[in-house]
């Protein structure tokens, strides 16, 4: 068997050793074969080695994602931008526009005021033409005297005295007593005197009544130019927050996020702006109140005299009614000139709250500041009163708020708000502070 198997043992080597010169030959023949596998074919397009495969996004493909969402993070940047300088606007366009208001408040005390004292000289001048009237009635009884004493120079000086009427011709008959005696003049005088003064402070009082309703009626003007500008802001703003509202939904969708989310986050950065700003006014209040201390105490060391400071008496129970009506009108709108019960105005809020609170003051805030006591920021007290001015003049006051407590207050801001309580220092620092 063994000797059978051996001849195609040897057969089967020697086939095996004419392939290996086949193995070892050089594989250059074998590329043209290859070369359609290893290159793109002819016309195809060459694309980088790191380019994904065409059905993920390409490089171009993301940049141009990115400065999309790019693009549209400015644009709802400056839409952001358009709203914070138009709500500055309608800021000041409020401040304005209260201004115009507490003025106009003003004019109205002012005519009111002008008008009692007019009704005032008015009366008086009818009590001083009925004492007029009075004296010559005494003054005709000393002409039955006269008469029949048979004195025909004081008889025809005191009938030129009754034949005149009115106090125009009063000089007239100041000399026309000349000749009728001294009682007779003494009489008289008095009477001429005082229907005299009557009758030039009732046309004083005509006058200022007259100027009164003329500055009432310009007020009036300059306070409905300020209520149409006012107006006119609002729908601005209302313009601007909707095309805010429309590149946030934008801006949320290239950032992979929500419109309310992108919302809270601005939000979020104008809360932080507010507590700067207030922080700045705490700042400058406290920086204020050193420097006023500082002076009094350099003062009193002039005098060798210990600093004293001075506080009005407050009213727990006054300021307790007057907190507790401007907590129940919270919510209610701002209302030009307003008294309630729909709605109020600054001085208006103040007035209606201390009225409770048992002290009546003007409904105008400027009056109000002069009808109180001042009293410093250390001083204040729960229902105190506090003021702004752009002047630094009390007589310009155009703002009032009622002092809560712990840096809080509560007002009607502007028109187009409602009332509500805030930051003492929402606004910046306050000008004035008082009691009232």
């Amino acid at each position: 068997m063994p000797r059978r198997l051996l001849p195609a043992l040897l057969l089967s080597t020697a086939a095996l050793l004419a392939l290996l010169p086949a193995a070892n030959a050089p594989a250059a023949p074998a590329a043209p074969a290859a070369a359609p596998a290893l290159g793109p074919a002819p016309g195809a397009a060459l694309r980088p080695a790191d380019d994904p495969p065409p059905d993920y996004p390409s490089a171009d493909d993301v940049s141009r994602a990115r400065a999309d969402a790019d693009a549209k993070a400015a644009d709802a940047a400056a839409a952001q931008a358009r709203l914070a300088a138009d709500r500055a606007e309608l800021d000041r366009a409020g401040q304005a526009a209260e201004q115009a208001v507490e003025a106009y408040n003003g004019a109205l005390v002012h005519l009111a005021r002008a008008r009692a004292a007019a009704e005032a000289a008015a009366g008086r001048s009818a009590a001083a033409e009925a004492a007029h009237a009075e004296a010559a009635d005494r003054a005709a009884g000393l002409l039955g005297e006269i008469y029949r004493q048979g004195a025909s120079p004081q008889l025809s000086a005191v009938n030129a005295l009754l034949g005149a009427r009115g106090t125009a011709p009063l000089s007239a008959q100041a000399a026309a007593i000349g000749t009728a005696g001294a009682r007779t003049r003494q009489i008289l005088d008095d009477a001429t005197a005082t229907a005299k003064a009557a009758a030039e402070a009732a046309d004083a009082a005509r006058s200022a009544e007259e100027a009164a309703r003329t500055a009432a009626g310009t007020v009036r003007t300059a306070k409905e130019q300020a209520q149409r500008r006012v107006a006119d802001q609002q729908t601005r703003v209302a313009e601007t927050a909707r095309r805010q509202e429309a590149l946030l939904a934008e801006l949320a969708a290239a950032r992979d996020t929500t419109v309310e989310l992108e919302r809270q986050r601005q939000q979020a950065l104008d809360a932080i702006a507010a507590r700067e700003a207030e922080e700045a006014a705490r700042r400058a209040e406290a920086e204020a109140a050193a420097a006023a201390a500082a002076a009094a105490a350099e003062e009193a060391a002039r005098h060798h005299a210990a600093p004293q400071q001075r506080e009005s008496a407050w009213s727990a129970g006054g300021s307790a009614a007057a907190l507790a009506f401007a907590r129940s009108v919270i919510g209610l709108p701002y209302i030009w000139g307003g008294e309630g019960p729909q709605g109020y105005d600054c001085s208006g809020l103040t007035m209606m709250a201390w009225r409770l609170g048992g002290k009546n003051l003007t409904h105008f805030a400027a009056d109000q500041y002069a009808e109180s006591t001042p009293v410093s920021y250390a001083q204040l007290r729960p229902g105190d009163l506090v003021f702004w001015t752009k002047t630094g003049r009390a007589a310009d006051i155009h703002h009032v708020a009622i002092y809560l407590g712990d840096d809080q207050m509560i007002e009607a801001p502007r028109p187009g708000t409602a009332i509500k309580q805030a930051s003492l220092w929402i606004m910046g620092r306050p000008d004035f502070y008082a009691r009232p």
